[in-house]
């Protein structure tokens, strides 16, 4: 039989993301499934606002957040340095995209969250991004042209679709088509794993 997929979308300027990956590679050790990684990169200034326009109710929320996270990465001796600008982070997304057609997706996860939490990456830097799929183990000789065509147009319409699904933020998880928001419903997930999947 084969493996029941679960879609992990994530965007790694959310550190809930980061806090989320390497739980979410856990599904695969526990149950007979396979995640299939995909980038939704979030419009901060859409509903947190933009630094400037921020009004008090967004910077409590972005404050507090941003606490939230960092008291859940001290737990697990993970570094989680707050973003000094909101960044545009599709160039780190479709670098995922690139890294799945090369088979180095884990190593290229790893990394990229790793730094970009520590600031130690610019996940805007499309020279920085090709380092990254090189030292994750990809040729990167093309990348260039796959940013700015075909791994573009596929970032737009993988958002896109998830948009059509439900998708608003990161993580999530889909199962099967029910979604799942949020590190902190992992739970619910091992939970619809544990269950056998709908008859066909």
């Amino acid at each position: 039989m084969a493996a029941r997929i679960v879609t992990v979308y994530i965007d790694y300027k959310s550190p809930y993301a980061y806090l989320a990956k390497d739980p979410a590679w856990e599904l695969e050790r526990e149950f007979e499934v396979r995640l299939d990684w995909l980038p939704y990169t979030l419009n901060i200034p859409e509903f947190l606002g933009t630094v400037e326009g921020r009004n008090a109710h967004q910077w409590r929320r972005v404050r507090y957040s941003y606490m939230d996270a960092r008291r859940l990465a001290n737990r697990r001796g993970l570094s989680l340095r707050g973003p000094q600008k909101i960044f545009d982070s599709s160039t780190a997304a479709i670098g995922m995209l690139y890294a799945q057609r090369h088979g180095v997706l884990r190593e290229y996860n790893d990394l990229v969250f790793e730094r970009f939490w520590k600031r130690a990456l610019d996940i805007e830097d499309r020279e920085a991004i090709r380092a990254v799929l090189l030292e994750s183990g990809a040729p990167a000789s093309d990348f260039f042209d796959f940013l700015d065509a075909d791994g573009r147009l596929a970032h737009e319409r993988i958002c896109r679709q998830a948009e059509e699904i439900g998708v608003f933020g990161v993580p999530t998880f889909v199962v099967e088509g029910e979604i799942f928001w949020g590190g902190d419903r992992l739970w619910m997930v091992r939970e619809k794993l544990a269950t056998p999947p709908p008859a066909r």
